[in-house]
């Protein structure tokens, strides 16, 4: 009764001769390495010793597949125990000779697998949802959309007076650089920012988001033949056009979609700091010039001038 009640549904007959037969494997295994340590001694001729090597490591392993056979029959006829959850200290509430009437411990090992598998499915649901936080559910739409600010769609329509004032505001915040505001195709803005005699840049802008910048130098045309900004052509330098990767870079790394006079603000303060294009030296190699460029990548953060390969 009282081994029944301290293993349930283990045959104890069954786990002492498991044990007896774990014993014996390793001491199968045991001689099979003995067997290879040994090598082939004790034998006059080569031809003697390597047989006897030979029928001495398969006697050995036939002992080890004999006792591995030995020992997951008496596996079998074990069992397994009810309670095979390892909770440390709580375990000593299983030999409670009154369990049936305070069923502590199995309520505690309910518990515990329950929160297992809590935890399990909460990973499995937390990386779907992480997968889809893109993307709009009904449960976006229900009450916690009511407390997130709605999107503005009106900043895409600003009028172009608003406009107007804030590129004038910038143009007179830096004095070495001139902007010249036209719409030749409706509201849309274009600007011609000249940047002292070192470059001019053309900006096309929707509303006050900046679409797309081309960045020529200063002696370069910068009109079509009809007398339009030309937006397309690049310019005849490797130098400008180095440049004008590095002021799209700029548009993607200036993104404030609540704010876009800010994002115009910071385009231009980074744009101003190549005033000294053809002056200021690397910051992390000291030379003016690299491949017969100068430096022609800014910091977004700092305006420190760097190669395109020394940035990195």
């Amino acid at each position: 009764m009282a081994d029944g009640a301290l293993n349930p549904g283990v045959n104890l007959e069954a786990f002492a001769q498991a044990i007896a037969a774990i014993q014996a494997l390793r001491s199968s295994v045991t001689r099979v390495f003995d067997c290879l340590k040994d090598g082939m001694r004790n034998k006059e001729t080569l031809e003697g010793r390597e047989k006897g090597f030979v029928a001495a490591f398969q006697e050995s392993l036939h002992s080890v597949s004999r006792d591995l056979g030995e020992l997951e029959r008496l596996s079998n006829l074990v069992g397994k125990p009810s309670e095979n959850h390892p909770l440390h200290n709580s375990g000593l509430l299983s030999l409670d000779p009154v369990q049936d009437k305070t069923p502590l411990y199995s309520q505690l090992l309910q518990a515990y697998k329950w929160s297992n598998k809590l935890q399990y499915h909460a990973g499995l649901a937390s990386g779907l949802l992480n997968q889809q936080s893109l993307k709009r559910s009904a449960n976006q739409m229900g009450v916690s959309a009511k407390r997130r600010p709605k999107a503005q769609p009106t900043t895409l329509v600003l009028p172009p007076q608003y406009v107007d004032d804030v590129i004038s505001r910038i143009d007179r915040m830096f004095p070495e650089m001139s902007i010249q505001l036209s719409r030749p195709n409706g509201t849309s803005a274009m600007l011609l920012v000249t940047l002292g005699k070192v470059l001019k840049v053309i900006v096309v802008m929707r509303s006050l988001f900046i679409d797309r910048t081309i960045v020529k130098g200063y002696n370069e045309n910068v009109y079509t033949e009809d007398g339009k900004l030309d937006i397309w052509s690049k310019s005849n330098y490797q130098v400008f056009q180095k440049v004008t990767d590095h002021a799209t870079t700029a548009l993607l790394h200036y993104q404030l979609p609540q704010m876009p006079d800010v994002v115009v603000r910071s385009f231009m303060t980074w744009l101003r700091s190549y005033i000294k294009l053809f002056q200021a030296p690397c910051q992390r190699c000291g030379k003016f010039l690299q491949d017969g460029l100068p430096p022609t990548w800014r910091d977004f953060r700092t305006l420190e001038a760097f190669h395109d390969t020394c940035r990195q």
